[in-house]
């Protein structure tokens, strides 16, 4: 089962996040993947953090322009491309098009542009999707 977990990077509710992970893992055990956007703060960098520290397996669909990480969903070729704004978006829908069901931690009041994308794209592709805020 693959579990997108997204978010805004003003998300900072970890203990919520940590539950999600925590119910998902009791779930589906060993069959469970976290899949997230890779940003280094907000609800992407939790999603890490307990994805790891609950022993599910993680991968990470990151920006073209960023590095490949030991997490990255894709291989080495695709990554290191100079800066631009839309390999943000080609990441959400490589995500939404991976994933079995999507997650986005998104708070009240605080736009979220990217998490917002990722949602549309899962939902386009009928995807279940969830979102808490």
């Amino acid at each position: 089962m693959r579990i997108g977990i997204v978010g805004s990077r003003q998300y900072e509710n970890k203990v919520k996040i940590k539950q999600m992970i925590y119910n998902l893992k009791r779930k589906f055990g060993d069959e469970l993947t976290i899949v997230s956007g890779g940003a280094l703060n907000g609800a992407d960098k939790y999603a890490r953090k307990f994805a790891l520290e609950l022993d599910c397996r993680y991968l990470e669909f990151n920006p073209a322009h960023s590095q490949r990480n030991l997490y990255s969903a894709m291989r080495d070729s695709y990554y290191n491309k100079d800066y631009h704004p839309k390999y943000f978006y080609q990441r959400n829908t490589m995500l939404a098009n991976f994933v079995d069901y999507l997650i986005a931690f998104i708070p009240d009041n605080v736009p979220s542009k990217g998490s917002t994308h990722t949602v549309r794209e899962a939902k386009k592709r009928g995807k279940k999707v969830v979102i808490i805020s």
